[in-house]
Protein backbone atom coordinates (compact mmCIF):
# COMPACT_ATOMS: atom_id res chain seq x y z
CA UNK A 1 0.00 0.00 0.00
CA UNK A 2 1.21 3.60 -0.84
CA UNK A 3 2.32 5.18 2.65
CA UNK A 4 2.26 8.96 1.21
CA UNK A 5 -0.86 10.77 2.47
CA UNK A 6 -0.98 12.19 -0.73
CA UNK A 7 -1.54 8.92 -2.03
CA UNK A 8 -4.25 7.27 0.04
CA UNK A 9 -6.32 4.70 -1.67
CA UNK A 10 -8.73 4.42 1.52
CA UNK A 11 -11.18 6.36 -0.61
CA UNK A 12 -10.87 4.12 -3.59
CA UNK A 13 -10.88 0.28 -2.00
CA UNK A 14 -14.26 1.51 -0.64
CA UNK A 15 -15.97 2.68 -4.27
CA UNK A 16 -14.43 -0.33 -5.36
CA UNK A 17 -16.46 -2.58 -2.39
CA UNK A 18 -19.24 -0.55 -2.98
CA UNK A 19 -19.27 -1.49 -6.77
CA UNK A 20 -19.04 2.11 -8.33
CA UNK A 21 -22.38 3.47 -7.63
CA UNK A 22 -23.18 4.95 -11.28
CA UNK A 23 -24.73 8.34 -10.68
CA UNK A 24 -28.38 9.08 -11.38
CA UNK A 25 -28.04 10.30 -14.59
CA UNK A 26 -26.54 7.56 -15.72
CA UNK A 27 -29.28 5.18 -15.10
CA UNK A 28 -32.10 6.50 -16.74
CA UNK A 29 -33.87 6.56 -19.77
CA UNK A 30 -31.82 7.26 -22.88
CA UNK A 31 -32.49 10.52 -25.06
CA UNK A 32 -30.92 8.65 -27.46
CA UNK A 33 -29.19 5.36 -28.19
CA UNK A 34 -28.06 2.92 -30.60
CA UNK A 35 -25.44 0.62 -32.02
CA UNK A 36 -22.15 1.36 -33.63
CA UNK A 37 -20.59 -1.04 -36.48
CA UNK A 38 -19.01 -1.51 -39.34
CA UNK A 39 -18.58 -3.77 -42.04
CA UNK A 40 -14.60 -4.91 -41.35
CA UNK A 41 -15.26 -5.19 -37.21
CA UNK A 42 -19.38 -5.44 -36.92
CA UNK A 43 -20.00 -3.85 -33.58
CA UNK A 44 -17.89 -1.47 -32.07
CA UNK A 45 -16.14 -0.58 -28.95
CA UNK A 46 -14.68 2.65 -27.88
CA UNK A 47 -16.12 4.94 -30.60
CA UNK A 48 -16.96 8.75 -29.22
CA UNK A 49 -20.14 9.31 -30.04
CA UNK A 50 -20.95 13.32 -29.84
CA UNK A 51 -24.69 15.12 -29.71
CA UNK A 52 -25.43 18.83 -30.30
CA UNK A 53 -28.21 21.08 -31.25
CA UNK A 54 -27.14 23.72 -33.90
CA UNK A 55 -26.50 26.80 -32.29
CA UNK A 56 -25.90 25.32 -28.88
CA UNK A 57 -22.62 26.01 -26.69
CA UNK A 58 -22.67 22.53 -25.61
CA UNK A 59 -22.05 18.96 -26.84
CA UNK A 60 -22.57 15.97 -25.06
CA UNK A 61 -19.97 12.38 -25.90
CA UNK A 62 -20.42 9.03 -24.68
CA UNK A 63 -19.20 5.76 -25.81
CA UNK A 64 -20.07 2.70 -27.41
CA UNK A 65 -19.30 -0.46 -24.99
CA UNK A 66 -18.54 -3.90 -26.19
CA UNK A 67 -21.57 -4.81 -27.88
CA UNK A 68 -21.29 -1.16 -29.46
CA UNK A 69 -24.00 0.03 -27.73
CA UNK A 70 -24.17 3.68 -26.82
CA UNK A 71 -26.89 5.88 -24.94
CA UNK A 72 -27.48 9.23 -23.70
CA UNK A 73 -28.82 9.66 -19.97
CA UNK A 74 -31.90 11.41 -20.60
CA UNK A 75 -31.67 14.03 -18.39
CA UNK A 76 -28.46 15.33 -20.45
CA UNK A 77 -30.22 16.23 -23.61
CA UNK A 78 -32.50 18.94 -23.22
CA UNK A 79 -35.56 18.41 -26.34
CA UNK A 80 -34.75 19.36 -30.03
CA UNK A 81 -32.62 17.84 -32.87
CA UNK A 82 -29.53 16.81 -32.39
CA UNK A 83 -26.32 16.31 -35.37
CA UNK A 84 -24.29 13.10 -34.30
CA UNK A 85 -20.93 12.94 -35.13
CA UNK A 86 -18.19 10.25 -34.52
CA UNK A 87 -14.55 9.50 -33.30
CA UNK A 88 -12.84 6.89 -34.02
CA UNK A 89 -9.27 7.10 -35.99
CA UNK A 90 -9.51 5.30 -39.31
CA UNK A 91 -13.53 5.32 -39.45
CA UNK A 92 -15.67 8.31 -40.45
CA UNK A 93 -19.90 8.25 -40.29
CA UNK A 94 -20.85 6.78 -43.74
CA UNK A 95 -23.68 9.58 -43.38
CA UNK A 96 -24.76 12.92 -41.82
CA UNK A 97 -26.76 11.69 -39.10
CA UNK A 98 -29.56 13.72 -37.08
CA UNK A 99 -31.82 12.12 -33.87
CA UNK A 100 -35.07 14.12 -32.54
CA UNK A 101 -35.17 14.01 -28.70
CA UNK A 102 -38.68 14.67 -27.22
CA UNK A 103 -40.27 14.10 -23.75
CA UNK A 104 -42.38 11.27 -24.78
CA UNK A 105 -40.18 8.53 -26.52
CA UNK A 106 -36.39 7.65 -26.52
CA UNK A 107 -34.37 8.24 -30.10
CA UNK A 108 -33.04 5.13 -31.58
CA UNK A 109 -29.53 5.62 -34.35
CA UNK A 110 -27.54 2.97 -35.62
CA UNK A 111 -24.47 4.26 -36.84
CA UNK A 112 -22.44 2.92 -39.69
CA UNK A 113 -18.84 3.29 -39.91
CA UNK A 114 -16.39 3.20 -42.82
CA UNK A 115 -13.14 3.38 -43.58
CA UNK A 116 -11.64 7.07 -43.47
CA UNK A 117 -10.43 8.57 -46.24
CA UNK A 118 -7.92 10.71 -44.79
CA UNK A 119 -6.14 9.10 -41.76
CA UNK A 120 -3.51 11.36 -41.41
CA UNK A 121 -5.94 14.22 -40.57
CA UNK A 122 -7.10 11.55 -37.66
CA UNK A 123 -3.71 11.08 -35.88
CA UNK A 124 -3.41 13.05 -32.58
CA UNK A 125 0.41 14.18 -31.62
CA UNK A 126 1.05 11.07 -29.91
CA UNK A 127 0.37 8.61 -32.73
CA UNK A 128 2.51 11.12 -35.05
CA UNK A 129 5.33 10.78 -32.65
CA UNK A 130 5.08 6.73 -32.54
CA UNK A 131 4.28 6.36 -36.28
CA UNK A 132 7.66 9.17 -37.13
CA UNK A 133 11.15 7.39 -37.55
CA UNK A 134 14.00 8.45 -35.42
CA UNK A 135 14.80 8.09 -32.19
CA UNK A 136 13.79 9.31 -28.55
CA UNK A 137 16.27 12.45 -29.26
CA UNK A 138 15.13 13.12 -32.56
CA UNK A 139 11.93 13.48 -31.94
CA UNK A 140 12.62 15.22 -28.20
CA UNK A 141 11.93 18.94 -29.59
CA UNK A 142 8.56 18.16 -31.18
CA UNK A 143 6.84 18.00 -28.07
CA UNK A 144 7.40 21.87 -27.44
CA UNK A 145 5.66 22.16 -31.21
CA UNK A 146 2.26 21.07 -29.56
CA UNK A 147 2.18 24.13 -27.54
CA UNK A 148 1.26 25.90 -30.51
CA UNK A 149 0.00 23.10 -33.11
CA UNK A 150 -0.80 20.01 -33.89
CA UNK A 151 2.72 17.62 -35.42
CA UNK A 152 0.33 17.05 -38.47
CA UNK A 153 1.08 20.71 -39.97
CA UNK A 154 4.98 19.93 -39.60
CA UNK A 155 4.58 16.50 -41.43
CA UNK A 156 2.64 17.87 -44.59
CA UNK A 157 5.11 20.65 -45.41
CA UNK A 158 7.65 20.66 -48.18
CA UNK A 159 9.99 22.54 -46.48
CA UNK A 160 13.64 21.83 -47.13
CA UNK A 161 16.95 21.88 -44.74
CA UNK A 162 17.52 25.82 -45.68
CA UNK A 163 13.58 26.71 -45.10
CA UNK A 164 13.41 24.47 -42.04
CA UNK A 165 16.24 26.54 -40.50
CA UNK A 166 14.64 29.75 -41.08
CA UNK A 167 11.09 28.34 -39.97
CA UNK A 168 12.57 27.12 -36.53
CA UNK A 169 14.17 30.31 -35.95
CA UNK A 170 11.11 32.27 -36.59
CA UNK A 171 8.47 29.93 -34.68
CA UNK A 172 11.15 30.32 -32.10
CA UNK A 173 10.64 33.62 -31.81
CA UNK A 174 6.43 33.30 -30.65
CA UNK A 175 6.04 33.21 -27.43
CA UNK A 176 4.06 30.40 -26.20
CA UNK A 177 0.78 31.81 -25.49
CA UNK A 178 0.54 32.37 -30.06
CA UNK A 179 -2.08 29.80 -31.87
CA UNK A 180 -1.83 30.19 -35.89
CA UNK A 181 -5.23 32.44 -35.94
CA UNK A 182 -2.93 34.73 -33.51
CA UNK A 183 0.75 34.28 -33.43
CA UNK A 184 2.22 36.68 -30.79
CA UNK A 185 5.94 37.18 -30.96
CA UNK A 186 8.28 37.94 -28.29
CA UNK A 187 9.96 41.20 -27.20
CA UNK A 188 13.48 38.81 -26.47
CA UNK A 189 15.33 38.47 -29.95
CA UNK A 190 17.23 36.07 -27.94
CA UNK A 191 14.83 33.50 -27.35
CA UNK A 192 14.72 32.69 -31.18
CA UNK A 193 18.63 31.83 -32.00
CA UNK A 194 19.89 31.71 -34.62
CA UNK A 195 19.05 29.22 -37.84
CA UNK A 196 22.21 27.61 -37.99
CA UNK A 197 22.04 26.38 -34.33
CA UNK A 198 19.14 24.23 -35.77
CA UNK A 199 20.61 22.45 -38.47
CA UNK A 200 20.47 19.26 -36.88
CA UNK A 201 17.03 19.72 -36.27
CA UNK A 202 16.25 20.99 -39.86
CA UNK A 203 17.65 18.18 -41.31
CA UNK A 204 15.80 15.62 -39.53
CA UNK A 205 12.42 17.86 -40.02
CA UNK A 206 13.48 17.03 -43.52
CA UNK A 207 13.47 13.46 -43.78
CA UNK A 208 9.86 13.19 -42.14
CA UNK A 209 7.65 15.32 -44.06
CA UNK A 210 7.20 15.67 -47.73
CA UNK A 211 10.27 18.34 -49.14
CA UNK A 212 11.31 14.80 -51.32
CA UNK A 213 8.19 12.97 -52.07
CA UNK A 214 4.42 13.44 -52.15
CA UNK A 215 3.68 10.67 -49.42
CA UNK A 216 5.28 9.60 -46.49
CA UNK A 217 7.62 6.42 -46.69
CA UNK A 218 6.76 4.91 -42.94
CA UNK A 219 3.93 3.51 -41.44
CA UNK A 220 0.81 5.74 -39.43
CA UNK A 221 0.23 4.08 -35.97
CA UNK A 222 -2.73 4.55 -34.34
CA UNK A 223 -3.74 4.36 -30.33
CA UNK A 224 -6.50 1.69 -29.79
CA UNK A 225 -9.59 2.40 -28.98
CA UNK A 226 -10.80 2.87 -25.45
CA UNK A 227 -12.22 -0.14 -23.56
CA UNK A 228 -14.18 -1.71 -20.64
CA UNK A 229 -13.72 1.56 -18.10
CA UNK A 230 -12.73 3.99 -20.64
CA UNK A 231 -15.69 3.67 -22.61
CA UNK A 232 -18.02 4.85 -19.37
CA UNK A 233 -18.22 8.51 -19.18
CA UNK A 234 -19.34 11.50 -20.18
CA UNK A 235 -17.74 14.24 -21.97
CA UNK A 236 -18.95 17.45 -21.96
CA UNK A 237 -17.89 20.45 -24.15
CA UNK A 238 -18.54 23.74 -23.37
CA UNK A 239 -18.25 26.47 -26.39
CA UNK A 240 -16.44 29.61 -25.56
CA UNK A 241 -17.42 32.57 -28.01
CA UNK A 242 -14.18 33.33 -29.61
CA UNK A 243 -12.04 31.52 -31.02
CA UNK A 244 -8.95 33.13 -29.91
CA UNK A 245 -9.98 32.51 -26.56
CA UNK A 246 -7.16 29.76 -25.18
CA UNK A 247 -8.72 28.51 -21.76
CA UNK A 248 -5.09 27.15 -19.63
CA UNK A 249 -6.15 26.80 -16.13
CA UNK A 250 -9.37 25.93 -15.25
CA UNK A 251 -10.48 25.98 -11.70
CA UNK A 252 -13.97 25.81 -9.90
CA UNK A 253 -15.08 27.99 -7.02
CA UNK A 254 -17.12 26.73 -4.09
CA UNK A 255 -20.49 27.20 -5.79
CA UNK A 256 -19.03 25.24 -8.87
CA UNK A 257 -18.48 27.98 -11.24
CA UNK A 258 -15.78 27.71 -13.96
CA UNK A 259 -13.28 30.20 -13.79
CA UNK A 260 -10.12 30.09 -16.14
CA UNK A 261 -7.13 32.06 -17.35
CA UNK A 262 -7.17 32.86 -21.01
CA UNK A 263 -3.71 32.09 -22.67
CA UNK A 264 -3.81 34.45 -25.57
CA UNK A 265 -5.62 37.54 -24.37
CA UNK A 266 -6.09 39.48 -21.36
CA UNK A 267 -8.88 38.19 -19.78
CA UNK A 268 -10.03 36.31 -16.66
CA UNK A 269 -13.00 34.04 -17.83
CA UNK A 270 -16.15 32.68 -15.86
CA UNK A 271 -18.46 30.33 -16.99
CA UNK A 272 -21.88 29.36 -15.01
CA UNK A 273 -22.73 25.96 -16.52
CA UNK A 274 -26.31 25.67 -15.19
CA UNK A 275 -27.05 29.01 -16.47
CA UNK A 276 -24.16 28.78 -19.69
CA UNK A 277 -23.77 32.48 -19.10
CA UNK A 278 -20.57 33.69 -19.89
CA UNK A 279 -17.97 36.86 -18.00
CA UNK A 280 -14.88 38.01 -18.64
CA UNK A 281 -12.80 40.41 -16.95
CA UNK A 282 -10.41 42.20 -18.37
CA UNK A 283 -7.12 42.68 -16.85
CA UNK A 284 -4.86 45.69 -17.29
CA UNK A 285 -2.29 46.04 -19.85
CA UNK A 286 1.41 47.45 -18.71
CA UNK A 287 3.65 46.35 -22.00
CA UNK A 288 1.86 47.53 -25.43
CA UNK A 289 4.45 46.11 -27.64
CA UNK A 290 4.67 42.58 -25.55
CA UNK A 291 2.57 39.49 -26.21
CA UNK A 292 -0.73 38.95 -24.38
CA UNK A 293 -2.09 36.64 -22.01
CA UNK A 294 -2.54 34.67 -18.71
CA UNK A 295 -1.42 31.30 -16.86
CA UNK A 296 -2.04 30.52 -13.65
CA UNK A 297 -5.20 31.27 -11.60
CA UNK A 298 -5.09 29.85 -8.13
CA UNK A 299 -7.86 30.77 -5.06
CA UNK A 300 -5.89 31.88 -1.83
CA UNK A 301 -6.97 31.04 1.83
CA UNK A 302 -9.22 34.06 1.87
CA UNK A 303 -10.51 33.31 -1.33
CA UNK A 304 -9.25 35.65 -3.49
CA UNK A 305 -8.01 34.89 -7.22
CA UNK A 306 -4.80 35.53 -7.94
CA UNK A 307 -2.90 35.30 -11.45
CA UNK A 308 -0.05 36.37 -13.36
CA UNK A 309 0.36 38.48 -16.68
CA UNK A 310 3.17 36.63 -17.91
CA UNK A 311 4.93 39.18 -20.57
CA UNK A 312 3.29 42.41 -19.12
CA UNK A 313 5.39 41.81 -15.90
CA UNK A 314 2.81 41.87 -12.97
CA UNK A 315 0.56 39.91 -10.65
CA UNK A 316 -2.76 40.60 -9.70
CA UNK A 317 -5.31 39.40 -7.23
CA UNK A 318 -9.33 39.88 -7.78
CA UNK A 319 -12.45 39.66 -5.66
CA UNK A 320 -14.53 37.31 -7.48
CA UNK A 321 -17.88 39.05 -5.90
CA UNK A 322 -17.21 42.51 -6.97
CA UNK A 323 -15.05 41.47 -10.28
CA UNK A 324 -12.64 44.32 -8.02
CA UNK A 325 -8.75 43.43 -9.30
CA UNK A 326 -5.52 45.15 -7.51
CA UNK A 327 -2.50 44.94 -9.70
CA UNK A 328 1.51 44.17 -8.46
CA UNK A 329 3.73 45.35 -11.22
CA UNK A 330 7.18 44.11 -11.10
CA UNK A 331 9.71 46.44 -10.44
CA UNK A 332 11.61 47.90 -13.63
CA UNK A 333 15.20 46.71 -12.16
CA UNK A 334 13.63 43.25 -12.39
CA UNK A 335 11.30 43.75 -15.17
CA UNK A 336 12.43 44.16 -18.95
CA UNK A 337 11.89 42.72 -22.16
CA UNK A 338 13.03 39.45 -20.92
CA UNK A 339 10.32 38.86 -18.23
CA UNK A 340 7.93 35.94 -18.42
CA UNK A 341 6.22 36.00 -15.17
CA UNK A 342 4.54 32.61 -14.46
CA UNK A 343 3.04 31.25 -11.10
CA UNK A 344 2.12 32.22 -8.23
CA UNK A 345 3.10 31.18 -4.58
CA UNK A 346 0.17 31.66 -2.90
CA UNK A 347 0.69 30.89 1.01
CA UNK A 348 0.80 34.77 2.00
CA UNK A 349 -1.28 34.08 5.18
CA UNK A 350 1.90 32.84 6.99
CA UNK A 351 4.22 35.42 6.56
CA UNK A 352 2.55 37.87 3.96
CA UNK A 353 4.59 37.46 1.48
CA UNK A 354 3.84 36.37 -2.14
CA UNK A 355 6.46 34.63 -4.41
CA UNK A 356 6.59 34.28 -8.42
CA UNK A 357 9.08 33.81 -10.65
CA UNK A 358 10.15 34.94 -14.48
CA UNK A 359 11.13 32.21 -17.33
CA UNK A 360 13.29 34.39 -19.15
CA UNK A 361 15.87 35.12 -16.89
CA UNK A 362 14.97 32.60 -13.55
CA UNK A 363 14.74 35.01 -11.26
CA UNK A 364 12.31 33.86 -8.40
CA UNK A 365 10.92 36.57 -7.04
CA UNK A 366 9.10 37.75 -3.37
CA UNK A 367 6.42 40.60 -2.81
CA UNK A 368 5.52 41.80 1.30
CA UNK A 369 2.12 42.63 0.45
CA UNK A 370 2.30 45.25 3.50
CA UNK A 371 4.99 47.16 2.82
CA UNK A 372 4.99 46.65 -1.66
CA UNK A 373 8.81 45.91 -1.64
CA UNK A 374 9.76 42.97 -4.18
CA UNK A 375 12.85 40.85 -3.23
CA UNK A 376 14.84 38.75 -6.02
CA UNK A 377 16.51 35.03 -5.78
CA UNK A 378 18.62 33.60 -8.45
CA UNK A 379 18.45 29.62 -7.56
CA UNK A 380 19.67 28.05 -10.50
CA UNK A 381 22.92 29.43 -9.71
CA UNK A 382 22.82 26.55 -7.44
CA UNK A 383 22.83 23.83 -9.87
CA UNK A 384 25.58 22.02 -10.86
CA UNK A 385 25.69 21.87 -14.83
CA UNK A 386 26.20 23.29 -17.84
CA UNK A 387 22.10 23.92 -18.32
CA UNK A 388 20.30 25.51 -19.45
CA UNK A 389 18.02 26.23 -16.46
CA UNK A 390 14.64 26.84 -16.91
CA UNK A 391 12.34 27.35 -13.84
CA UNK A 392 8.62 25.80 -14.94
CA UNK A 393 6.22 26.26 -11.70
CA UNK A 394 6.72 27.76 -8.52
CA UNK A 395 4.32 26.56 -5.53
CA UNK A 396 4.16 27.65 -1.72
CA UNK A 397 4.14 24.92 1.00
CA UNK A 398 2.33 25.45 4.49
CA UNK A 399 5.53 27.82 5.79
CA UNK A 400 5.52 29.65 2.78
CA UNK A 401 8.63 27.41 1.24
CA UNK A 402 9.39 27.99 -2.52
CA UNK A 403 9.37 24.87 -4.44
CA UNK A 404 11.09 24.92 -7.99
CA UNK A 405 10.03 22.81 -11.12
CA UNK A 406 12.78 23.07 -13.17
CA UNK A 407 12.32 22.19 -17.17
CA UNK A 408 15.27 22.70 -18.82
CA UNK A 409 16.43 19.12 -17.33
CA UNK A 410 15.20 18.01 -14.52
CA UNK A 411 14.97 18.85 -11.22
CA UNK A 412 13.17 20.08 -8.01
CA UNK A 413 14.30 23.01 -6.15
CA UNK A 414 13.32 24.61 -2.40
CA UNK A 415 13.76 28.15 -1.40
CA UNK A 416 14.15 27.96 2.29
CA UNK A 417 11.24 31.13 2.99
CA UNK A 418 13.40 32.12 6.14
CA UNK A 419 17.01 31.82 5.18
CA UNK A 420 17.06 31.99 1.45
CA UNK A 421 18.54 28.82 1.67
CA UNK A 422 18.32 26.96 -1.87
CA UNK A 423 18.42 23.58 -2.07
CA UNK A 424 18.01 21.43 -5.28
CA UNK A 425 17.10 17.55 -5.97
CA UNK A 426 17.54 15.34 -8.50
CA UNK A 427 14.19 13.74 -9.99
CA UNK A 428 14.71 10.03 -10.75
CA UNK A 429 14.68 9.82 -14.27
CA UNK A 430 17.70 11.96 -15.48
CA UNK A 431 16.61 14.51 -17.60
CA UNK A 432 12.81 14.26 -16.90
CA UNK A 433 11.74 18.05 -16.99
CA UNK A 434 9.60 19.00 -14.55
CA UNK A 435 6.61 20.61 -15.64
CA UNK A 436 3.26 21.28 -13.09
CA UNK A 437 2.82 21.01 -9.43
CA UNK A 438 0.13 20.13 -6.97
CA UNK A 439 0.83 20.18 -3.42
CA UNK A 440 -1.03 18.55 -0.44
CA UNK A 441 -1.81 19.47 3.34
CA UNK A 442 0.99 17.75 4.02
CA UNK A 443 3.64 19.42 1.95
CA UNK A 444 3.61 16.47 -0.46
CA UNK A 445 4.35 17.06 -3.62
CA UNK A 446 2.60 15.79 -7.06
CA UNK A 447 5.32 16.39 -9.96
CA UNK A 448 4.50 15.52 -13.49
CA UNK A 449 7.79 14.77 -15.58
CA UNK A 450 7.34 15.66 -18.99
CA UNK A 451 9.90 13.77 -21.09
CA UNK A 452 9.89 11.02 -18.62
CA UNK A 453 5.81 10.18 -19.36
CA UNK A 454 5.48 9.83 -15.58
CA UNK A 455 4.24 11.55 -12.28
CA UNK A 456 6.10 11.42 -9.33
CA UNK A 457 5.34 11.45 -5.13
CA UNK A 458 8.16 14.13 -3.74
CA UNK A 459 7.81 13.86 -0.01
CA UNK A 460 9.49 16.82 1.62
CA UNK A 461 9.72 15.55 5.03
CA UNK A 462 11.66 12.28 3.98
CA UNK A 463 13.14 14.32 0.49
CA UNK A 464 12.21 10.96 -1.07
CA UNK A 465 10.58 10.82 -4.64
CA UNK A 466 7.74 7.77 -5.55
CA UNK A 467 7.89 7.82 -9.30
CA UNK A 468 4.99 6.55 -11.41
CA UNK A 469 5.50 6.12 -15.24
CA UNK A 470 2.47 6.04 -17.54
CA UNK A 471 1.71 3.36 -19.78
CA UNK A 472 0.80 5.24 -23.00
CA UNK A 473 3.91 6.10 -25.04
CA UNK A 474 4.80 9.87 -25.27
CA UNK A 475 1.90 11.09 -22.59
CA UNK A 476 3.83 13.87 -21.84
CA UNK A 477 1.99 14.57 -18.94
CA UNK A 478 1.36 18.99 -18.45
CA UNK A 479 0.22 19.02 -14.94
CA UNK A 480 -1.53 16.24 -12.61
CA UNK A 481 -4.35 16.36 -9.25
CA UNK A 482 -5.09 13.91 -7.12
CA UNK A 483 -8.62 13.34 -6.22
CA UNK A 484 -10.48 12.20 -3.14
CA UNK A 485 -10.55 8.27 -3.82
CA UNK A 486 -6.38 8.31 -4.23
CA UNK A 487 -6.77 8.44 -8.20
CA UNK A 488 -3.94 10.75 -10.24
CA UNK A 489 -5.79 12.46 -13.05
CA UNK A 490 -3.82 13.76 -15.67
CA UNK A 491 -3.31 16.22 -18.81
CA UNK A 492 -1.44 16.44 -21.65
CA UNK A 493 -0.84 17.83 -25.12
CA UNK A 494 -0.58 14.70 -27.58
CA UNK A 495 -3.02 12.00 -26.55
CA UNK A 496 -6.49 13.88 -26.72
CA UNK A 497 -7.03 11.47 -23.82
CA UNK A 498 -7.39 11.99 -19.68
CA UNK A 499 -5.45 10.00 -17.95
CA UNK A 500 -6.69 8.31 -14.61
CA UNK A 501 -4.13 6.35 -12.42
CA UNK A 502 -4.86 4.58 -9.51
CA UNK A 503 -0.83 4.34 -7.55
CA UNK A 504 -2.15 1.41 -5.20
CA UNK A 505 -2.87 -0.69 -8.43
CA UNK A 506 -1.22 0.61 -11.06
CA UNK A 507 -4.08 0.80 -13.49
CA UNK A 508 -4.70 3.54 -15.91
CA UNK A 509 -7.97 4.78 -17.26
CA UNK A 510 -7.62 6.66 -20.40
CA UNK A 511 -10.95 8.67 -21.18
CA UNK A 512 -10.46 9.95 -24.73
CA UNK A 513 -11.93 13.26 -26.01
CA UNK A 514 -14.40 13.81 -28.98
CA UNK A 515 -11.99 16.36 -30.43
CA UNK A 516 -8.19 17.29 -30.42
CA UNK A 517 -7.80 18.59 -27.06
CA UNK A 518 -5.00 20.75 -26.03
CA UNK A 519 -4.83 20.42 -22.64
CA UNK A 520 -3.35 22.49 -19.97
CA UNK A 521 -4.23 22.61 -16.37
CA UNK A 522 -5.84 19.49 -14.79
CA UNK A 523 -8.71 19.86 -12.02
CA UNK A 524 -10.77 17.53 -10.00
CA UNK A 525 -13.96 18.61 -8.64
CA UNK A 526 -14.47 16.36 -5.37
CA UNK A 527 -17.66 17.79 -4.83
CA UNK A 528 -19.43 14.99 -6.73
CA UNK A 529 -20.16 11.68 -5.81
CA UNK A 530 -17.52 10.29 -8.29
CA UNK A 531 -14.83 12.73 -8.86
CA UNK A 532 -15.32 15.06 -11.95
CA UNK A 533 -12.41 15.85 -14.14
CA UNK A 534 -12.17 19.63 -15.56
CA UNK A 535 -9.36 21.04 -17.98
CA UNK A 536 -9.62 23.75 -20.72
CA UNK A 537 -9.24 22.88 -24.55
CA UNK A 538 -6.74 25.17 -25.48
CA UNK A 539 -6.93 25.37 -29.29
CA UNK A 540 -10.69 24.80 -29.19
CA UNK A 541 -11.83 27.66 -27.23
CA UNK A 542 -13.53 24.87 -24.80
CA UNK A 543 -14.04 23.85 -21.49
CA UNK A 544 -13.84 20.28 -21.17
CA UNK A 545 -15.66 18.28 -18.15
CA UNK A 546 -14.75 14.28 -17.87
CA UNK A 547 -17.38 12.55 -15.54
CA UNK A 548 -16.47 8.89 -14.59
CA UNK A 549 -19.48 6.47 -13.96
CA UNK A 550 -17.49 4.07 -12.30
Amino acid sequence: MIRHKLLSTVGAAMLVAAGFACPASAQQAAAISGTVSSAEEGAMEGVIVTAKRPGSVVSVSVASDAQGHFAFPKGRLDPGQYNLTIRAVGYENSAATKADVTAEAAATVDLKLKKSRNLAAQLNNAEWLMSIPGTVEQKDFLMDCTSCHTLERIVRSSHDVDEWMDTITRMKGYAPVSQTIKPQRMLDPARAGKPEQYRKAAEYLATINLSATDHWDYPLKTMPRPKGAATKAIVTEYQLPRPTIEPHDVILDKDGVVWYSNFGEMFIGKFDTKTLQHTEYPVKQYKPDAPVGILDIEFDKNGKLWFDTMYQGALGEMDTKTGEMKMHPVPEQWNDFRSQLNFVGLRHDVDGKVWTKDVGTNNVLRLDLATDKWEMFHPTDKLAGAGPFGIYQLISDSRNNAWLAEFGDGHLGKIDARTGEVKWFNTPTAHGRARRMAIDDHDNILLTLYRANAVTVFDTKEEKFTEYKLPTEYTAPYRAAQDKNGDIWVSNMTTDRAVRFNPGTGKSTEYLMPTETNMRSAFVDNTTAIPTFWVGSNHTASLVKVEPLE
